[in-house]
């Protein structure tokens, strides 16, 4: 027969007698309880029992304190001739769920039982000792099972840049009694100016290895030593199955790694680390940082040194909160509101001032009425979480955006960044020349990245203007003026011959704007087929990627070393130079705005560009050339062309114009003229 858990009443005589038996057995392990004592649990709740046939198989005794949300739990009994069945678990289990809102469970267990084992599989972490009142004065460790509540500082806002979790050997090194080996690269990290940067946080694990010191006065006092550290509680169950996906990724990238203990308690700090939402695990430990690519790639953590952290905080700061290689394949799925949704979003999106939730909830709902025909899109992560909305319609001109929302998500920034963009692409496909957000409370995400992107404030609204014009300042300045005009603002006046920065910031703030006779320079640039895939799904691949949110901002192209006069700002031209099979590929495909040029080894690029790309550290490797070395371009606002340049039509364009140009130039990242630049890109955009 099944197992079933019992919430044992005062008026069920029978089980209370089988459960007060049942813990007689072990009154050595348990103490000696009254019959009183389980009758009186029985009465306030705290009774559970597994019953099989009408055997008592364990039960749960624990108390539910009136001034404390803690549930107190006093024995957590199992017939020795039935463990291994899970019924522990399924106590425990059945406690929280019959207690939700209680903060968590708090035990007590003799220390030289040696049960931590069962303590950590049941899901519990170390929580502080004390002596017993015995008289052999024995040690009672305490144990905390978290049920998932946020306390008064879960939800405090970090002034520090970067949040690191640490493992136990830089723990040591800042909070043991005695010096550690090399503990100065650590100590670094408590540097005075260090202080507004960084901030230490550590996870379970750290506890459980701080519970197994033998050495009292060390344990206790590294314990006492972690309130100076945030404290992380990731889901069990979700830490669990990364450890599994770790372990399996380590042991096939590292043949020969030695599968114990010591390995799985350090995949432990990466699986806690990425459940727990953060990106950079600092470590000294030697085996740890072997597995910092199988890190990366199966939890998107960072194993690092404490000397990596000092040096690079603002670059580790960038890739936790940017990170738009993580759009790339996407899961991420966009759809419209249904109808009747609205109240659910509430809970989702941040809303302040005037616009609380049923207020937000009413906004979202007029936009199903009236006249407009107004598109509500809700974009939703890979567990169906809403983390972005936004809704749109086209007023004459204008685009007008009357909600745009970011949740709190690990990639809300790249998610707002890559919004401006789409709605950007969005008015530009409907013919608007202005897009206006008149949204009273856009998420801060958003709010913040705009400023980049060209909008501005104009009567309490952020708008910004869509120049669809590839040619010279004054045509450029033409169509931007006449759009200032009717929004009676000034605009920056435009000249020829203009300087390569000046032409870059235009460029972006008036998307899709081309300064043909700046000193912006335009590059043509060969990629092979499998990055153009990778980067812009063209060739398409197979299985259609879900084009939600378009192409990534910033990416990442790796290439030889070789200087062919690349430099910042310019723009590229990308140029497949092969298909997949004889008459495909030879096309210009799309441009994109060059950001930064990096020649470097292949592991430092790597390091510093990996949150952008779809490269890993062994194709950065292939690129490298003769000398080691690899020239890593950064780029971002890609356009992929309505209709591919082929190379026969290129080199048409080029000829009609009488342009010094050549097939040959494809061989290698090769500069072009503006004015070639210009006619390629009109022509990708042709219609017909």
């Amino acid at each position: 027969m099944a197992i079933k858990l019992v919430a044992v009443s005062p008026a069920q005589d029978e089980l209370i007698d089988k459960a007060i038996a049942l813990g007689d057995r072990y009154t050595k392990t348990l103490g000696l309880l009254t019959p009183p004592a389980y009758r009186k649990a029985a009465e306030d709740g705290g009774l559970l029992a597994a019953v099989e046939a009408d055997h008592v198989l364990g039960y749960a005794l624990f108390g539910l304190p009136k001034r404390s949300a803690r549930i107190r739990l006093a024995h957590l009994c199992v017939a020795e001739e039935q463990r291994g069945r899970g019924i522990a678990r399924r106590l425990v289990e059945g406690m929280k769920e019959r207690y939700p809102q209680r903060l968590g469970i708090k035990a007590k267990c003799r220390r030289d039982y040696n049960l931590s084992g069962m303590w950590r599989s049941l899901g519990f972490i170390p929580d502080g000792e004390v002596r017993g009142r015995g008289r052999d004065g024995e040690i009672l460790d305490g144990w905390w099972l978290d049920l998932g509540h946020p306390d008064l500082f879960t939800e405090m806002e970090s002034d520090a840049l970067l949040v690191v979790t640490v493992d136990h050997g830089v723990f040591a090194d800042l909070r043991a009694l005695a010096d550690t080996v090399d503990a100065e690269e650590s100590r670094a990290l408590e540097a005075g100016w260090m202080a507004d940067l960084v901030e230490l946080a550590y996870t379970p694990q750290l506890g459980h290895e701080i519970r197994d010191l033998p050495d009292t006065a060390e344990r206790q006092h590294q314990r006492a030593a972690l309130t100076g550290l945030r404290k992380l509680s990731p889901d069990l169950t979700a830490v669990d199955e990364r450890s599994r996906e770790l372990l399996q990724a380590a042991t096939q990238a590292l043949p020969g790694l030695t599968v114990d203990d010591g390995l799985q308690s350090r995949l432990r700090y990466v699986a806690e680390t990425s459940c727990a939402g953060l990106q950079v695990l600092a470590t000294r430990d030697p085996l740890l940082s072997r597995m910092a690519d199988v890190a990366w790639a199966v939890a998107r953590v960072r194993v690092v040194s404490p000397s990596t952290v000092t040096l690079h905080v603002d670059e580790l700061r960038q890739a936790q909160v940017y990170r738009p290689a993580d759009l790339m394949g996407t899961e991420f799925r966009s759809g419209e509101v249904a109808v009747g949704a609205e109240d659910e979003l509430v809970a989702f999106f941040h809303q302040s001032g005037g616009d609380d939730g049923s207020a937000f909830a009413d906004r979202l709902r007029s936009l199903n009425d009236g006249a407009v025909a107004w598109r509500r899109e809700l974009l939703r992560d890979d567990q169906g979480r809403p983390v972005a909305l936004y809704a749109w319609a086209l007023d004459g001109r204008t685009l007008v955006v009357p909600v745009l929302r970011t949740a709190g998500h690990p990639l809300e920034q790249t998610l707002a960044r890559q919004l401006l963009f789409l709605i950007k692409r969005l008015g530009r496909d409907c013919g608007a020349e202005i897009i206006r957000i008149s949204d009273p409370y856009p998420s801060e995400a958003a709010k913040s990245a705009a400023g980049d992107d060209g909008f501005f404030e104009h009567h309490s609204r952020l708008v910004a203007l869509l120049v669809n014009v590839c040619g010279t300042a004054a045509e450029v300045e033409t169509v931007a003026g006449g759009l200032a005009r009717e929004l009676t603002v000034d605009t920056t006046a435009l000249t020829a011959g203009m300087p390569a920065e000046v032409a870059a910031v235009v460029e972006r703030a008036w998307w899709p704007a081309k300064v043909i006779d700046s000193k912006l320079p335009s590059f043509l640039v060969p990629i092979k087929p499998r990055w153009s895939t990778e980067l812009f799904n063209v060739p398409a691949m197979l299985i259609p990627r879900d084009d939600a949110l378009g192409i990534s901002r910033e990416h990442v192209y790796y290439r030889s070393s070789g200087r062919r006069g690349e430099r910042v700002p310019a723009r590229l031209l990308w140029y497949v130079s092969e298909g997949c099979s004889p008459g495909e590929g030879q096309m210009v495909v799309g441009s994109s705005r060059l950001d930064e040029v990096v020649i470097d080894t292949p592991d430092a690029l790597f390091s510093k560009f990996e949150h952008l790309g779809v490269y890993g550290r062994a194709e950065v490797q292939k690129a490298a050339d003769a000398s080691g070395r690899v020239m890593a371009l950064r780029f971002s606002d890609t356009e992929i062309f309505p209709r591919a340049v082929t190379l026969r039509r290129l080199t048409s364009l080029a000829r009609e114009r009488g342009l010094p140009w050549s097939p040959s130039s494809l061989i290698s990242l090769s500069k072009i003229s503006n004015e070639l630049f210009q006619a390629v890109y009109e022509e990708g955009h042709r219609r017909t």
